[in-house]
């Protein structure tokens, strides 16, 4: 018989990678499925080996290997590894058995990478075999937390493999603490969210409804409930299994349930739901197995789903479906706001009232666990493996670097956002990096009615997602700056201004994140251009201070002990809108006398045009072509040329702008007052004068700076999701 490393030896020169990919169970073969045709698809790189083992081949669980070959996958190996039992006995002998039957098969297939998913005993059993026989494994899904035996079991297979790809940064942290080499961990994002974010608006979905659950079963009508055993407390968790089914029972929804996997006390759980009769129940409909793709559909239009599987914490993220997790099985999993925790579900009433809260209700997408390129990342990292390099696994001790992930090229991959500017006159698009640079600008027309905005957000978000990938940009979420009154906490614009008509008591932050797949923030262009400050400006690192946004209209933002102020109703920092004249001009408000009567870039536009119909705007060195709107710059220009009355209206508006700034220092005392927008510098001066004048000594001494910002509105509706990614709160 040739050896195994001549055997390896001679498949190199051919310069195919062979890749064995081993399968133990329905919920593994999701993860591992995309990457299989991924790497089918490639047949000039690699060479696919696949052994299927534990559940797959028990009836009792649905045969599931079936589903491998429909996918036309050519299995190389079907080993029958499980001691029947469900119990810690029979899961320690299956361990043993599939390591004695092991060795024959790797011995034979010679693979140069064996690819092992996740947590189960039988990869367990895997890893041991692959790593004593010199094989090198690489692991996927290492490095999370969920709180159960499954924590020790994904942790050694971490320890036993020489690679990674992991889905979330948290656990790329997680591995490098534990002392593995951070050049072998790759950042790639769940596999399957590659097929579950193209593939969950399929025309049929309310087929496949029918199908499983009902003729008679609408969209968001229906339950999915899928409880597993906790292995290191078996008999609480056959208690939280009974509660649930009980609580089912009384909420009288219709309900598809799922048999738990094989792990021990799975025996137990299937004695209580035969016990209350829950597959003769007309509300429930018991299964062992649904394929993924349709279970994706399930899932997706589902008006809940409850237990304790990995794919209510993670999947069911990704279409914004509600979630009720049960007991400690997915403790310490990342998990997105749909996710309701009953970690102590010792009552019936309790998993009931959770059902009452979260039935029906939808929530943004999330895609903490993947943003579908997945499979293309983890393909470019097989590939650049290098064989020749020694086997023998290095742990950093300690991990002296900061968290470093490679993309497709082993090139940092940037975390960003797509920051959206709904703007008077024009949309604005940017890719904008967690340093605050803007990587890529896109701009357009803004339409006029909220149906073309909408659709326009969208194609130019999706192009800007597009080039991301080629940019090598991780997208994290979707900032939104827009004018007018903003909910923030539902992404809600309640009144728009007048230069945005039909923008209100609009939900933006809903179609933007449906569409997208990703979390979505708005606010307003005030309040971003603070956040803006408060990150990469002049307020980074300053506890009390105040924005001002001098441009088309006044706005503005407070930050007060760090954090943003909203107000009880979401106005508290219409600094426009200060009166600082009892009889002043007419403001877009309806009142008069506010600032941005006097010094907005529409007031000084308004009083140019009154001066230039007067024929006293124009001086010696100006011109006005007839078809030159006159503006703001005209009057500044007039102003600078020596033109008293233009003059006259700059220190008008300049005092406005003071009188209502020592205003806010009397009010909030900030240590800090900047002044941003295009009017900004010719505000600046006056500004200071007025403070001098008629602030309180105590707040004369309040700097005042010009933004050195360019794009603020950008800046802080990208800074509301990278602050979120960085964990501060907002």
């Amino acid at each position: 018989m040739k050896s195994l490393g001549y055997l390896r030896s001679e498949k190199r020169l051919k310069q195919r990678l062979r890749v064995c990919v081993a399968t133990c169970n329905r919920a593994d073969y999701s993860k591992l499925a995309p990457i299989m045709f991924g790497i089918k698809s490639h047949p000039e790189i690699f060479d696919l080996e696949v052994v299927v083992l534990g559940s797959h081949l028990i009836d009792d669980y649905g045969n599931t290997f079936r589903m491998i070959e429909q996918d036309e996958f050519d299995i190389r190996s079907k080993l029958h590894t499980i001691v029947r039992g469900e119990d810690e006995a029979a899961m320690v002998e299956s361990v043993g058995l599939a390591l004695v039957k092991l060795p024959d098969v790797l011995q034979r297939l010679a693979p140069d990478i064996l690819l092992v998913h996740g947590d189960r005993f039988d990869a367990l059993a895997l890893a041991t075999a692959a790593a004593l026989m010199n094989i090198r494994i690489l692991h996927l899904e290492g490095g999370e937390v969920s709180g159960t035996i499954d924590d020790s079991i994904r942790h050694s297979i971490s320890k036993l493999a020489h690679y990674h790809a992991v889905c979330t940064r948290s656990a790329e942290r997680h591995l490098i603490s534990m002392c593995e080499d951070h050049s072998h961990i790759l950042l790639a994002g769940c596999p399957s969210y590659d097929k579950l974010l193209s593939a969950h608006q399929r025309d049929d979905y309310t087929d496949i409804i029918k199908s499983w659950i009902g003729d008679d079963v609408k969209e968001q009508n229906y339950i999915v409930a899928l409880q597993h055993p906790v292995t290191t407390d078996i008999q609480n968790s056959i208690k939280i299994y009974e509660l649930m089914l009980d609580a089912l029972i009384s909420f009288n929804k219709r309900t598809l349930i799922l048999f738990p996997n094989i792990d021990a006390g799975s025996k137990e759980m299937v004695r209580v739901m035969r016990r209350k009769g829950i597959e003769q129940h007309p509300n429930f409909r018991a299964v062992k197995h649904v394929p993924f793709d349709q279970f994706i559909q399930l899932v997706a239009h589902a008006g809940c789903m409850i237990g304790n599987s990995s794919c209510g914490v993670r999947e069911a993220g990704a279409f914004g479906t509600p979630v009720i997790n049960l007991g400690t099985r997915q403790t310490g999993r990342e998990t997105g706001e749909n996710v309701l925790h009953v970690r102590d579900a010792d009552t019936h009433n309790k998993i009931y009232h959770a059902l009452e809260l979260q039935f029906g209700k939808r929530y943004p997408c999330s895609k903490i666990y993947g943003d579908g390129n997945a499979v293309q990342r983890i393909l470019k990292f097989m590939q650049s493996i290098n064989l020749s390099e020694p086997l023998q696994k290095k742990f950093c001790f300690p991990a002296v670097k900061e968290c470093i992930s490679q993309d497709i090229d082993h090139i940092l991959e940037t975390q960003s956002a797509l920051a959206v500017d709904l703007g008077g006159t024009n949309l604005r698009v940017a890719i904008v990096c967690m340093k605050g640079k803007v990587v890529k600008k896109y701009t357009q027309l803004n339409p006029k009615t909220f149906e073309e905005r909408i659709e326009l957000i969208l194609t130019m978000c999706k192009q800007a997602m597009a080039d991301a990938v080629h940019l090598n940009c991780r997208i994290l979420g979707v900032g939104v700056s827009t004018g007018g009154r903003v909910n923030p906490q539902d992404g809600i614009v309640l009144h728009s201004t007048k230069l945005i008509n039909e923008w209100s008591s609009v939900d933006i932050r809903t179609p933007i994140s449906s569409a997208l797949h990703l979390p979505v923030w708005v606010d307003n262009d005030g309040n971003c251009a603070a956040l803006a400050e408060r990150k990469f400006g002049h307020g980074k690192g300053v506890e009390n201070f105040v924005t001002i946004i001098t441009g088309t209209g006044i706005g503005g933002g407070i930050i007060q002990h760090n954090e943003l102020i909203h107000g009880s109703t979401f106005c508290a920092a219409e600094l426009g809108h200060i009166v600082v004249s009892l009889e002043g001009p007419e403001c877009m408000c309806g009142s008069h006398g506010c600032i941005e009567a006097y010094s907005s870039g529409l007031a000084l536009q308004r009083e140019a045009k009154r001066l230039h119909d007067e024929d006293l705007l124009l001086v010696e060195g100006m011109t006005v072509n007839n078809k030159e709107q006159v503006n703001a710059i005209h009057l500044i220009n007039a102003a600078r040329l020596g033109n008293s009355k233009a003059e006259s209206i700059l220190h008008t508006a300049g005092t406005a702008l003071g009188l209502g700034i020592v205003n806010i220092l009397h009010m909030i005392n900030p240590s800090l007052v900047i002044l941003s927008g295009v009017l900004s510098e010719h505000y600046e001066n006056p500004v200071r004068q007025v403070i001098s004048q008629r602030a309180l000594l105590s707040a004369q001494g309040t700097k005042v700076m010009v933004s050195e910002l360019e794009d603020p509105a950008l800046l802080g509706a990208a800074s509301m999701v990278l602050d979120y990614t960085t964990r501060r709160t907002y």
